[in-house]
């Protein structure tokens, strides 16, 4: 009978690993909706700050159209957008319309600011795309160089150049660019997308708007050769600047991957340092590049205004500037609340690809 009772009890399954297994579950499922959920706080309080502060200089056509309009022409414009209404209502009606994507209709240009998004948008996304590139051939490569040569004069050489890579400003590193590479060594385009024959060439069927896409299909290498020329000295001034980020990044997590037992047992077995960091502390050093790049994300749109400017780079970054420069604030803030969507909802899909590859996130 003793045994009978000590096989049952053998037979039965451990309640504790269905457990976990349904908790895990659980706890994913909990992370992606309290993550989810946190995309509308975040845009909804970056829209009202900006809503809020433009309101401080007035209304949007005074201020553009001020002192080039007679006194009763003014007030009729005012008056037709609505901007003589309560400062409360008029931001109701800015949220239900945000809602719908409808982002207002630009002053000086007369244009529905959802088309100005998707003109100079792909331009804008090419730009970061090309950046991130740079980003990652230049951060990750020398940041496990770093890790494996710690504490001898590369490292510091490239820790120092981390640091330069982060804190020059985009401007200045862009503006030095254009100097040496474009105006002394003649080397490289310092302004637009493309030559004016590429633009022509490759805008006479409607394309993707991303040049490098458009420039394959037309079967032309020298179209190409073109537009990746145009975009070496943007992508490196914006792209160099996370790289600076990643560089530090891979290699504080190559050392302290270095401390893990796992490393220490492959050592013992006579694994050489070099293949240590490029095959048993490599991918552990990753995760944390996949959490931050959201905030990366935010930080390149931000640079693109003024790598864009630079450059002449017509996208979305230079359109802002320039609406910026007109004082047409309802585009303005209706280009910033279309960024903080992007970069809300790219958090939100970097965080769940972080959670799905590392588990200790979401728990």
């Amino acid at each position: 009978m003793t045994s009978t009772v000590a096989a049952s009890s053998v037979a039965e399954p451990p309640p504790a690993l269905e457990v976990r297994k349904t908790g895990s579950g659980s706890a994913l499922g909990r992370y992606i909706l309290i993550r989810f959920l946190l995309i509308f706080p975040t845009v909804l309080i970056l829209v009202t700050l900006v809503f809020f502060l433009i309101r401080l200089t007035g209304d949007p056509i005074t201020a553009a159209l001020g002192g080039r309009l007679p006194a009763d022409q003014l007030a009729e414009r005012i008056h037709e957008a609505g901007y003589d209404r309560p400062i409360i209502v008029q931001y109701i009606e800015y949220l239900g319309r945000i809602f719908t994507f409808d982002f207002g209709t630009t002053i000086t240009d007369n244009q529905p600011v959802v088309q100005v998004i998707a003109t100079y948008g792909t331009a804008t996304l090419e730009l970061v795309l090309y950046s991130l590139v740079v980003a990652f051939i230049v951060g990750i490569p020398l940041g496990l160089v770093a890790a494996a040569l710690r504490d001898r004069w590369p490292d510091a050489v490239l820790r120092v150049s981390a640091i330069l890579f982060y804190a020059t400003p985009v401007f200045f590193a862009g503006l030095v660019a254009k100097l040496v590479f474009g105006v002394w060594l003649g080397w490289l385009p310092i302004s637009g997308r493309a030559s004016v024959r590429t633009e022509l060439a490759i805008g006479r069927n409607s394309g993707t708007g991303i040049y490098l896409i458009d420039a394959i299909a037309s079967g032309n290498p020298a179209y190409v050769q073109d537009v990746l020329l145009h975009a070496v000295l943007p992508a490196l001034t914006l792209g160099l600047l996370t790289a600076g980020i990643f560089l530090r990044l891979v290699r504080t997590n190559v050392i302290g991957t270095f401390n893990m037992p796992y490393i220490d047992a492959a050592r013992s077995r006579g694994v050489r340092e070099g293949r240590l960091v490029r095959t048993h502390a490599y991918k552990p050093a990753l995760i944390p590049i996949i959490t931050v790049i959201g905030l990366q994300i935010a930080l390149m749109l931000g640079g693109a205004v003024l790598t864009e400017t630079t450059f002449e780079w017509k996208g979305l970054g230079f359109q802002l500037a320039a609406y910026l420069g007109s004082r047409d604030f309802v585009a303005v803030q209706g280009i910033v609340a279309m960024i903080a969507i992007i970069v809300a909802v790219t958090n939100f899909a970097v965080d769940i690809i972080a959670a799905l590859i590392d588990p200790r996130v979401r728990y």
